[in-house]
């Protein structure tokens, strides 16, 4: 599908007088030659795999394969049962739910990528929030699955939602700026206040680097995606509210993907760089893996060399950086 704009998913729902779950129902059925109940059978069918990975993920604790982490989206859901929490309940109850579901995910159980498995937590966990808040249908919320895939395919063919190519920016970053849009529009908000709202929820993604420990998609992927539960619902209610993004969307995603091409190596999925190249990240993947030859044959990182030594009066960076080479 060659959506390649929000201006053009924008204008193009306008024009048909629907929004922009409606249009991208519509384009589907048009260029797949499948009925609109075929395509929403289907899309319910996501929604369910969605709701029993939040189910199972705070039902009980969930571990990882690796058993770095495990267990949050469980912690989060009884947390908040106290009724204690600095954030609201019904808030809170996204970030558990996104947590369970990556920790799911995290645990090989069954998950729908959205857009990719590091960032599935974030539509689900605000989409089942609103489900049981029992303020809209299921089918509303179907629907809303719908203009969150138009919003991915628009990122995903004009930058990247590829966290190898550009970093977490183009993963939770995405999933942060579908998410908010499909909020909007489940409220009942206009296609512009859905753009204004990627545009908000990406902007406050954009710089985030792809660091996961061991290379495994757990730490910090799991904590990111709980967060950014929030961020996506706060963007949203900040496009209802009136507030626009002065940056145009479509300009946001165009940065995205620029910055993803800025983004070093070290940064973009490998493992080796941010939080995987800490003293305490590569002992984890030495825990998970057994690599210690690997690593006696590796020089310190920065991180390593900044924990090993105190700072140097009158040091420079590019001494550190030459100490640490």
């Amino acid at each position: 599908m060659a959506f390649t704009h929000l201006h053009e998913l924008i204008r193009m729902a306008n024009e048909r007088g629907v929004t922009i779950g409606q249009l991208m129902l519509e384009v589907e059925a048009e260029q797949t030659g499948r009925t609109k109940e075929e395509i929403l059978a289907r899309m319910a069918r996501q929604f369910d795999v969605m709701e029993e990975a939040v189910r199972k993920g705070t039902r009980e604790p969930v571990m990882t394969r690796s058993g770095i982490t495990g267990g949050d989206g469980h912690r989060m859901h009884a947390y908040l049962q106290r009724g204690q929490s600095f954030v609201h309940p019904d808030t809170l109850r996204a970030t558990a739910y996104a947590l369970a579901v990556s920790e799911v995910n995290a645990g090989m159980g069954r998950i729908v990528a959205t857009p990719t498995a590091g960032s599935a937590g974030i539509l689900p966990g605000v989409l089942v929030a609103a489900l049981d808040s029992g303020r809209y249908r299921r089918e509303e919320l179907v629907m809303a699955l719908l203009t969150a895939a138009a919003i991915g395919l628009v990122i995903a063919n004009s930058a990247s939602i590829s966290g190898a190519a550009g970093g977490c920016q183009a993963e939770v970053g995405s999933a942060t700026a579908m998410a908010a849009g499909a909020l909007v529009e489940l409220a009942g908000g206009t296609p512009e206040q859905v753009g204004h709202a990627v545009g908000l929820a990406l902007k406050n993604s954009l710089g985030l680097v792809c660091d996961p420990v061991g290379g495994l998609v757990e730490v910090p992927c799991i904590v990111r995606n709980g967060l950014h539960a929030i961020t996506a619902m706060t963007a949203a209610d900040m496009a209802l509210a009136g507030v626009r993004s002065v940056i145009p969307p479509d300009e946001v995603i165009a940065v995205l993907h620029e910055i993803g091409k800025d983004m070093p190596v070290s940064l973009r999925e490998t493992g080796i760089g941010g939080l995987a190249g800490t003293p305490t990240g590569k002992a984890l993947r030495e825990k998970v893996f057994g690599d210690r030859a690997a690593r006696r044959n590796a020089g310190p990182t920065l991180a390593e060399a900044a924990c090993r030594e105190p700072a140097v009066a009158g040091g420079t960076g590019e001494s550190h950086r030459g100490d640490a080479s």
